[in-house]
């Protein structure tokens, strides 16, 4: 099991995709676990080296003490980091999270290039409130706070329909120790970065849900317009929204990592259009494409680069994630076997998830029939096996 002691605790970890990727280190909520961070790491792990860990008191990682502390917290996040040789890593927490992520900024910029802080706030609750809610946890258990919990996580529609996918989040709750559910409502309560967030100066992402009632979207702004240049997006959901619109998320995400670049002529459409169809579509395959150029097809590869990559895909009108699903549904309408199974395997780059791509198909047997979408999902297998073979061989 990946475990690390530090100081006076013993923390869970879990690593996925290869080694000598970028790094990017996800932050649990209050209540929850590394778990939480599943559909990320699905997107993600083909590209990225996703780092995920329980916080000190949640899930597998236990923790002496009353009351924690934002900087036992921060430290401990380096220390995962240090423990694994990566020297840098963009990192991304929701609420709890989100407070660990605003400690790196303050403390540890040289360390986190990117932050992204999602469904929090620099003050968040009042000092009563967290006081109640530890008096509560330490008598009583953790079942009553499953309830609450429901109506503040998740919109009451996604609750209704989406019982199994949030069912083992709510077994994590309540299988939580008290003791260190306790101590880090202590470290939350005790938070106060609103005079500290000015002073951070790598680049922010700052996520917030409309529907949220723990950290309101108005919270979410006030924290991105107290961060020298930082992002805001807001989403359709709760408290949890990497869990509730877990494809805009992972879209909003990876905008922000990889960025998009201007254009303004042909020479800048074409620059941008290949790095994001370096993104979307990888560079082993862009780079072959570019080897087998000729007189013949040239001006035909440019032109696509330009106006499909550079005038398309960088439009800010609809996200990656979406362009993905659009693009293979049409793929299938058209039979356009090569192409779809190009986008197939693309999709996970722009945070699409096959649980995803199974609705689109199943739209597309609908409205362009039943052989058109029985021959893509064939085609889907076929791409998805081929790329779990590809990431369970060890790297060079």
């Amino acid at each position: 099991m990946p475990y690390l002691d530090h100081a006076g605790a013993r923390l869970y970890y879990t690593v996925d995709g290869p080694d000598n990727a970028p790094a990017i280190l996800f932050s649990n909520s209050l209540g929850t676990d590394h778990t939480m961070w599943q559909p990320q790491a699905d997107a993600l792990a083909g590209r990225f080296r996703v780092v995920r860990y329980d916080t000190r008191g949640h899930g597998r990682s236990t923790a002496p003490g009353d009351a924690f502390t934002m900087d036992q917290l921060g430290g401990d996040a380096i220390a995962i980091l240090e423990a694994l040789g990566i020297a840098q890593a963009v990192f991304c927490g929701v609420s709890m999270g989100g407070l660990t992520g605003m400690w790196l900024g303050v403390h540890a910029p040289e360390r986190f290039p990117k932050i992204v802080l999602a469904n929090t706030a620099a003050k968040i609750g009042n000092a009563d409130g967290w006081n109640s809610r530890i008096e509560g946890v330490l008598r009583n258990g953790m079942r009553p706070m499953v309830a609450p919990s429901i109506e503040r996580w998740f919109t009451p529609g996604f609750a209704a329909t989406a019982s199994r996918a949030i069912d083992p989040l709510l077994t994590v709750l309540a299988g939580l120790d008290p003791r260190g559910y306790a101590a880090n409502c202590a470290a939350v309560r005790d938070a106060d970065f609103r005079d500290a967030v000015r002073t951070i100066r790598v680049p922010v992402l700052v996520i917030a849900g409309s529907d949220d009632p723990s950290t309101s979207a108005q919270e979410g702004r006030e924290l991105a317009a107290a961060i020298p240049d930082a992002r805001f997006v807001e989403l359709p959901a709760a408290h949890i929204s990497n869990f509730e619109q877990p494809g805009r998320f992972t879209a909003a995400l990876l905008d922000f990592i990889v960025g998009r670049l201007p254009v303004t002529d042909d020479h800048a459409r074409y620059d941008a259009g290949l790095s994001v169809r370096r993104d979307v579509l990888g560079s082993d395959h862009v780079d072959r494409s570019i080897a087998r150029l000729t007189p013949l097809n040239e001006e035909f590869q440019n032109l696509i680069t330009r106006y499909a990559w550079g005038e398309i895909w960088t439009r800010e009108g609809l996200p990656r994630h979406t362009r993905s699903l659009l693009t293979i549904a049409m793929m299938v309408a058209l039979n356009r076997s090569d192409e779809l199974k190009l986008h197939l395997r693309a999709a996970a780059n722009n945070g699409v998830r096959r649980d995803e791509i199974k609705e689109v198909l199943l739209q597309t047997a609908i409205y362009c029939g039943v052989p058109a979408a029985n021959s893509a999902f064939h085609m889907a297998e076929e791409v998805f096996a081929a790329i779990d073979e590809a990431n369970r061989r060890p790297q060079a």
